[in-house]
């Protein structure tokens, strides 16, 4: 009795597993703080295959294993949100001009570009993109808490609240009034600027972000290396039952020149050195330019397995 007992017990966890979303899955690694899970985000999702911020840049990373797909949007002059890193199409697009100032029919003509020329994608909007994502992969909304009850709106709609992450620098205060006007709420990370020119300012908001109510997923930790004492920093982020997340993008977001973390220095067998060290010191979300040469150290390492 008591063998098919136990049985019946592990076939009922496997079926809850298969019900859920892998989404819903990845969220559970990162609520558990008994879980060794790297979570892995994809800078701009997967631009080094096709245009950053597209659809199939987004499929690209879905395709490859990531946790999270990190993206950009702004809005139009007619109140669409579009994905797109910079405030204008220029750079990216075969477009002109500033995104408040445009319409979304006139985005919607234009072509991504890259480094190699036009390509034949388009511009996504925000609803393109989280149809795209959801149940999937988990979304981190770069520049969306200025538009945060659009996008707030946009999730309810799709039951993707808890899908995304939305981050700012603003005072726990401040994003405290603002969530109690809403039932539910995104996922909430603080960026915390841990460098000589702002750390003036940014000390106390840490302090205040790990003495406040506000629900706070992760933090994300910035430091150029200009100030000593980093590890101390994480050390706190990790006492206070939040993730840490550090971006290993470029120099200044991970140490600067002298001690950088960045992705590029992990190149040629060096991912124990550059990716490990970070393990050990207690990051465990990390968002990458290279995401397919993290998950891949990760996999060798068996830290990156869902439950």
């Amino acid at each position: 009795m008591k063998r098919f007992l136990l049985s019946l017990f592990f076939a009922l966890v496997a079926l809850t597993a298969l019900a859920q979303s892998r989404a819903e899955r990845i969220l559970a690694e990162i609520r558990n703080p008994k879980s060794d899970y790297i979570v892995v985000i994809a800078h701009r999702s997967d631009w080094r295959h096709y245009p950053e911020n597209s659809l199939a840049a987004m499929e690209g990373a879905i395709a490859m294993g990531v946790d999270m797909v990190e993206i950009d949007v702004h809005r139009t002059a007619d109140g669409v949100l579009v994905c797109c890193h910079d405030n204008s199409v220029d750079r990216t697009t075969t477009g002109k001009g500033k995104i408040s100032e445009l319409t979304a029919e006139y985005i919607s003509t234009l072509k991504l570009k890259t480094k190699e020329g036009v390509t034949e994608y388009g511009v996504p909007t925000l609803a393109e993109a989280l149809d795209l994502c959801r149940d999937r992969v988990l979304i981190n909304i770069d520049k969306g808490y200025n538009y945060y009850d659009q996008i707030l709106a946009m999730l309810a709609e799709r039951n993707m609240v808890e899908q995304v992450v939305i981050k700012s620098s603003k005072k726990p205060t401040t994003v405290a009034k603002y969530f109690a006007k809403h039932e539910q709420n995104m996922l909430y990370m603080p960026i915390i600027n841990y460098r000589e020119k702002s750390w003036e300012r940014h000390s106390p908001l840490f302090e205040s972000y790990l003495a406040s109510d506000v629900p706070v997923i992760a933090y994300e930790i910035c430091w150029d290396g200009t100030l000593k004492g980093e590890q101390k920093i994480f050390k706190r982020v990790i006492k206070s039952g939040a993730r840490l997340w550090v971006n290993t993008l470029w120099d200044s977001l991970c140490g600067g020149k002298e001690g950088s973390f960045a992705d590029n220095n992990a190149l040629g067998g060096n991912e124990n050195k550059i990716y490990g060290t970070l393990i050990k010191r207690g990051v465990t979300m990390i968002q990458t330019d290279r995401p397919q040469l993290l998950l891949d150290y990760l996999e060798s390492k068996g830290r990156h397995t869902l439950k």
